[in-house]
């Protein structure tokens, strides 16, 4: 197990490399002159000013140059400066991402909640009125893309009834209850997708676990329903679970991109998206990174996970 760590923790290096590089060329390649956007559309400068500017933030080199140069920088801990807020990046998106993995969290936690206990009961009682129910949910929080369900949110509960705020952040550490009812909203958006996608999953394999031999048996053997869905099926049905566990998490931080532009949440996804538009290159870079990192570690712990609930797996390949 150590050496697969090892080996996975290696292997996230290369991919990280290259979707680093991928995203500093694009950068560049956005039209526009980067020096004029380091100093702002308000500034009027000479031809001889922007060559000093290019010169300073090295934009008259090659492109991997460059990439180098920040890369060096990032290994020692210098994410670089903001040319929005004039402050260093890793100061802004640490503030930032810790509103995203707020809401993430909670949308991830939220989806586990509900689609795992109702995937087990559409499974249980196939072909009934519960199992109609919870497939109809299901296919409807597919088909619904994240943003258009915000909208509506904000629209019935925020406009119409006024029950939920509809725009806006409160640290729920600060105020836990005004924290709540901002969480709200954003947080099912987010995570409806995933939710409907674990169910649909967990109905599917919980049906597939439900029709062995050994679950026959232990119905034989007087075992009660409840002993023979939590300890006998449930476990061998999380496995193909597990693996969109996994995939959700990556889904939920692009899902935040969005989430967070339409809630107006100072999150990473609404300050990535600003400094897009900005050609702040130093936040898109240092943003970028952190989120491949964290989808790659997700990756790797549903790995590490597939071991406990399975102890025949190996990782010695």
């Amino acid at each position: 197990m150590l050496q697969y760590m090892i080996r996975r923790l290696l292997q996230i290096v290369p991919v990280l490399l290259i979707v680093t590089l991928m995203v500093f060329a694009l950068m560049l390649a956005i039209p526009g002159d980067p020096a004029r956007a380091l100093v702002g559309p308000g500034e009027a400068l000479d031809e001889e000013q922007l060559e000093i500017i290019r010169k300073e933030f090295n934009l008259d080199k090659p492109v991997l140059v460059q990439y180098g140069i920040w890369l060096s920088k990032v290994v020692r801990g210098d994410f670089g400066r903001s040319s929005q807020y004039q402050r260093p990046v890793l100061d802004e998106l640490r503030t930032r991402a810790w509103v995203t993995l707020q809401f993430g969290i909670a949308a991830w936690v939220l989806a586990v909640v509900i689609a795992v206990p109702a995937g087990i009961i559409s499974a249980v009682y196939r072909g009934r009125a519960l199992d109609y129910i919870a497939t109809l949910i299901s296919i409807g929080g597919v088909a619904i893309p994240n943003f258009w369900f915000g909208i509506m949110a904000i629209l019935v509960f925020g406009v119409y009834l006024g029950w939920l705020p509809a725009q806006g952040y409160v640290n729920i550490f600060e105020d836990p209850i005004e924290g709540l009812r901002h969480m709200i909203l954003p947080v099912f958006a987010l995570g409806i997708t995933s939710c409907a996608l674990i169910m649909r999953q967990t109905r599917s394999a919980m049906l597939e676990v439900l029709a062995q031999d050994y679950v026959r048996t232990a119905r034989a053997k007087g075992m009660s329903e409840p002993v023979v869905i939590g300890v006998h099926a449930l476990r061998n049905a999380l496995l193909p679970v597990v693996t969109v566990f996994g995939l959700q998490t990556g889904r939920i931080f692009a899902g935040a991109v969005v989430i967070e532009t339409v809630f107006g949440i100072p999150g990473m996804g609404n300050f990535m998206v600003l400094a897009i538009f900005a050609r702040d290159f130093m936040v898109v870079q240092g943003g970028v990174l952190i989120m491949a990192l964290a989808v790659l570690s997700a990756n790797l712990l549903t790995d590490l996970i597939y071991a406990w609930l399975d102890p025949r797996i190996r990782y010695n390949d």
